[in-house]
């Protein structure tokens, strides 16, 4: 019998060592009496400070209602795939949580487990799914209907240039107004047909090997000038040597102006944005982070930012995300996005060979 006990405590150490789910162990006192090393590397806490601790000193820090673990836990409730976000510094995980009670012979409530699951990559490959369905069907309607529509807008552009001109000789300076607003509509029309046929798949695309590094330096001017009409400072954390990805050079600069225009945009007070390249050896990605220093995205919306036609500007059209996702997909890299309420950072991941 002592033998048995010794193997299963033998396997209960090394299941929490070694398995690949987030586990905790929590007693009636609601005290943390063990949890597995996923579990300490997704929430980022360290085991040897938190054993023994109340969940409620742990998580001291988060309000109630967004706390992984919950007292009510020792009364009974049971949770069965309860899906949630969790934010560490700057990783999203998508997680699944189950949890129970643990009882001893008598029936008697003893201490309780939640064990999560992280299935980011999984939710993340169903939404990319379910975007790449709706942008192959825009970029067929864009493909289709943007000559029908730039053909009668470009006779319409000419009619009217030359109607303001003569407007402008007979000094009907209001009337001339008028029509200088209806050719900017105009031109907005134009630039939404420009944006509508990116969806569609671009014909002279040409991928090659090519250096990131050397594709943003290309591009930092003219973030540089954009950053300074709105008081953001640019700073460019360089790697010493990257590997050579395969990709587009100039649909990669179109997906780095994208974020960072939009970056420089949302610290409305000026700011700090910094690109910081890296590597990931382990899954061989190249993977430039963008962090601005404005406001954050709140969490209702930061699922939302990558649909088509989803957009908090103005004026924007809600089609600029989409396009970039589509482009860094379609080399087999992903785009994340996390936001904590101060501050925004997106990770473009291209693989290297």
């Amino acid at each position: 019998m002592q033998h048995e006990l010794n193997l299963l405590q033998q396997f209960a150490g090394t299941f929490l060592k070694d398995i690949n789910m987030g586990v905790f162990v929590i007693n009636t006192d609601f005290e943390l009496v063990d949890i597995s090393d996923m579990a300490c590397r997704v929430l980022g806490l360290k085991k040897e400070e938190v054993m023994n601790q109340s969940m409620d000193s742990i998580f001291v820090e988060l309000p109630a209602e967004h706390r992984l673990v919950h007292r009510n836990i020792l009364e009974g409730m049971v949770v069965r795939n309860h899906a949630l976000s969790w934010t560490n510094n700057q990783d999203r995980y998508e997680l699944l949580l189950d949890s129970n009670v643990l009882r001893d012979e008598q029936n008697k409530i003893v201490g309780a487990y939640i064990i999560f699951k992280d299935v980011t990559n999984l939710r993340s490959l169903e939404e990319q799914v379910r975007r790449s369905d709706r942008l192959a069907m825009i970029g067929q309607i864009a493909a289709g209907t943007a000559h029908e529509i730039r053909n009668p807008l470009t006779s319409i552009k000419g009619f009217l240039q030359m109607l303001r001109k003569t407007l402008q000789i007979h000094g009907m300076d209001r009337e001339s107004g008028f029509a200088d607003i209806m050719l900017g509509e105009i031109n907005r029309i134009n630039e939404l047909v420009s944006e509508f046929l990116l969806l569609s798949k671009p014909k002279n695309v040409t991928y090659q090997s090519l250096d990131i590094s050397q594709v943003i330096k290309e591009m930092l001017p003219i973030i540089n000038n954009e950053a300074v009409l709105h008081r953001v400072i640019v700073r460019y954390d360089a790697a010493e040597k990257l590997p050579q990805v395969i990709a587009d050079g100039e649909l990669l600069k179109q997906v780095f102006l994208n974020i960072c225009k939009n970056g420089i945009e949302a610290m409305v007070d000026g700011g700090q944005l910094v690109l910081t390249e890296r590597v990931d050896v382990e899954e061989r990605i190249v993977s430039i982070d963008i962090h601005d220093s404005g406001p954050g995205i709140p969490m209702f919306v930061i699922d939302k930012i990558f649909d088509p036609f989803f957009t908090t500007k103005d004026e924007g059209t809600g089609l600029g995300l989409s396009v970039c996702q589509r482009i860094i997909h379609d080399v087999g890299g992903h785009i994340r996005v996390s936001s904590k309420g101060f501050g925004t950072t997106f990770t473009v991941g291209i693989p290297y060979p």
